[in-house]
Order: C-alpha cells, then structure tokens, then sequence
C-alpha cells in the first residue's frame, strides 16, 4: 500500500518550486512575447483602420475635386461657347454690313453702265431706226 510519510511534503514542495521555476523560466516569457504580439497586431489593426479611413477621406476629396472641376470645366465651356457666338455674330455683321456696302456700289456700277449704255444707243438710235426701215420699207427712209 501507499505510506503517507515525509517525502510527500518533499514531492509537494518539489512540485511547487518547479512550477515556480517553470513560470520564471518558461511560461512568462512565453505571455510577454503574446502580450507583445497582441500589442502589436492591435497597432498594426488600428493602422489599418486609420489608413482605411485616409483612403475613404481621400477618395471623397477626390470625388469632389473632380466633380468641382467638371462643374468649372462645363462654364468654361459654356463661357467659351458664348464668347464664339458673340464673335460669329459681329463677324457676320461685319461681313453682312461689307456685303451690303459692295452690293450698294455694284447697284451704282450697274446704273451708270446702264445709263452710259443708254446715252450711247440715244446716239446711234436715228441710225438703226434708218437701218432698220430700210430693211423692212427695202428703200432708204429719211
């Protein structure tokens, strides 16, 4: 059978100094390195969420820069746009007005050829009526 005497104090004692041993030597080193590891990927954990954040805020600067662009780039557009149809428009007048000017001196050209043509035929208007009648009459007409 089992005896219970002294050296079950001793084994007990035994016992409490090598896990006393076991934890100084062993298992504290292994929870610090955990703990450290813990602290660590909760950094690393709240890096990423701050970066996650950054991009998010990042992004919506973005969206917003280009949009706000898109929105200056269309008035710039339209501001363009308005200033090549008040260009056309005083070119056009300016080409109407030239025309009209040319069309003016050309009617006045026309005229006075017209009444330069006229003052000529008046001239020579006995002479083809004289022609004339004398090719129709077959006889010279006076």
């Amino acid at each position: 059978m089992i005896s219970v005497d002294g050296s079950l104090w001793i084994q007990m004692i035994n016992f409490l100094v090598l896990i006393w041993v076991m934890n100084l030597v062993l298992y504290k080193p292994i929870r610090k390195i955990l703990q450290q590891r813990k602290e660590k990927i909760s950094g690393v954990v709240e890096s990423i969420e701050d970066l996650n954040l950054q991009a998010e805020e990042s992004e919506t600067a973005y969206g917003a820069g280009v949009k706000k662009a898109r929105v200056e780039g269309l008035k710039e557009k339209e501001a363009l746009i308005e200033a090549a149809s008040q260009e056309e428009k005083q070119i056009l007048d300016e080409i109407n007005r030239k025309s009209q000017a040319r069309l003016v001196e050309i009617r006045e050209k026309v005229a006075n050829e017209a009444e330069a043509a006229r003052k000529s035929l008046e001239k020579e208007i006995d002479v083809f009526a004289k022609a004339i009648g004398h090719k129709i009459l077959g006889r010279a007409v006076k």
